[in-house]
């Protein structure tokens, strides 16, 4: 960045997950949860500051020891199961604002992404640098082709979405892609009404085996076997 550019991280990290409970701060290899997000966010040196929004004092605390700022505590209106992390962004930069704080880019880093690496933070503000995009954010392709998907009606049987595509070859159809989850950098200054996953965004394509939604017990598990994995092959 040059001199003028200004970036922050902020964390979302409400207190009241109901899946698993305490999961942002719950002990994941030795480390709880979010130390994750803070040390890859850290380490990139992308950011003037890292900053964690919670509503919890044990969070609030923990984030701190791990190198996070927690500057104020997000209102409890934010802090319900119906907040979006794009309300808990404005609002963290708005309290920065009226602090004298502004920054060029901010980016949300999820506080459930073990598997995050800095490298893809940085290739994603380098190519939101160098363009005319909004934001810049973490994708991953799917598995399968979602054109070969199907439903379970209520009777309990099977129905394609697209049954014109059940005889196509899967590589004849073309690839689709979805959200990592992980991180969305965002230029500040610039108003948009796309949405994320529209014309002024950038995908940052991830590996599979670095993106893991962290939502339920199952997913934790499987979190656990993949950076299990990928340290064992480092």
């Amino acid at each position: 960045m040059n001199h003028t550019d200004k970036a922050v991280a902020i964390i979302p990290a409400r207190g009241g997950s109901k899946r698993i409970p305490r999961k942002n701060i719950k002990d994941f290899f030795g480390k709880p949860l979010i130390a994750y997000s803070i040390q890859t966010a850290l380490d990139s040196q992308l950011f003037d500051k890292v900053i964690v929004s919670t509503d919890d004092e044990e969070i609030a605390d923990i984030a701190k020891k791990y190198g996070a700022e927690v500057p104020f505590l997000r209102p409890s209106e934010l802090s319900d199961d119906y907040s979006g992390t794009t309300d808990v962004t404005k609002h963290a930069l708005k309290w920065l604002q009226e602090h004298g704080e502004n920054y060029d880019y901010v980016c949300t880093i999820y506080a459930t992404a073990p598997l995050l690496d800095k490298k893809y933070l940085k290739e994603s503000l380098e190519k939101l640098k160098n363009s005319t995009a909004v934001n810049a954010f973490s994708a991953t392709t799917m598995p399968f082709p979602i054109q070969r998907t199907f439903k379970i009606n209520k009777d309990g049987r099977c129905q394609m979405f697209t049954p014109e595509h059940y005889s196509a070859r899967s590589q004849d159809l073309e690839e689709a892609y979805q959200d990592a989850g992980q991180f969305y950098f965002t230029k500040t200054g610039k108003k948009s009404d796309e949405i994320m996953f529209g014309k002024e965004s950038i995908p940052v394509i991830l590996p599979r085996y670095l993106v893991q939604d962290i939502d339920t017990l199952e997913d934790w598990k499987r979190a656990e076997y993949m950076y299990q994995a990928i340290k064992a092959s480092q």
